[in-house]
């Protein structure tokens, strides 16, 4: 490994940064506390742990076939994306209606990670740059994939802590919070294709 400072940096930075797992873990926690979104984060990180499994089997040959998939994956995920900053723009704080349709399921995590075009790019990125290079063990790979996921989980719990910790005052303020949430997704969704 060429530097375990930038690869760390690029793991970290990449991870915390806003993108659709950190903000829907919020956007739940807000809503309905950090415990009832544990599930969702479960969703989230076995959704991301197979994600990060497949690219590390699949890097090589995915990082030949990125020109052919990325237009795709870049054009399905911005769309499910841009779902996800209406669903969040239109919500309301109490959520105890039963008609209403729950986003916070561990289904809807794990699925997140398989139209997450950030979640997919990192995992390709991360091993055809950082990993398959310099590691061809199964040991250092299967390594590499549990932290990687690892690092995924404490992320989203973070940004759910921060959502349920300031749970009165998102409440409160819910309609601002809930518009820029989902600038934040359109952001996500648009950045794509920047």
């Amino acid at each position: 490994m060429p530097s375990i400072t930038v690869f760390l940096s690029y793991v970290l930075l990449t991870t915390f940064t806003p993108g659709p797992n950190n903000i829907m873990s919020m956007s739940n926690a807000s809503r309905y506390g950090f415990r009832k979104t544990l599930n969702f984060n479960l969703g989230i990180f076995f959704g991301f742990l197979s994600i990060i499994a497949l690219c590390s089997i699949f890097s090589v040959t995915l990082f030949r076939l990125i020109p052919s998939i990325k237009p795709i994956m870049t054009w399905i995920g911005a769309i499910y994306i841009l779902f996800l900053a209406w669903k969040t723009f239109t919500s309301k704080p109490d959520l105890h209606d039963p008609s209403k349709k729950n986003t916070n399921t561990f289904l809807i995590g794990f699925l997140l990670q398989f139209v997450n075009p950030k979640a997919i790019l990192y995992g390709i990125t991360i091993f055809s740059t950082f990993i398959v290079p310099y590691y061809k063990s199964f040991y250092m790979i299967s390594f590499f994939v549990v932290f990687l996921a690892l690092i995924g989980f404490t992320s989203t719990c973070s940004w759910s802590l921060f959502g349920s910790l300031f749970q009165k005052l998102l409440y409160k303020y819910s309609k601002i919070i809930n518009s820029v949430m989902a600038l934040l997704l359109v952001y996500c969704a648009v950045s794509l294709f920047l």
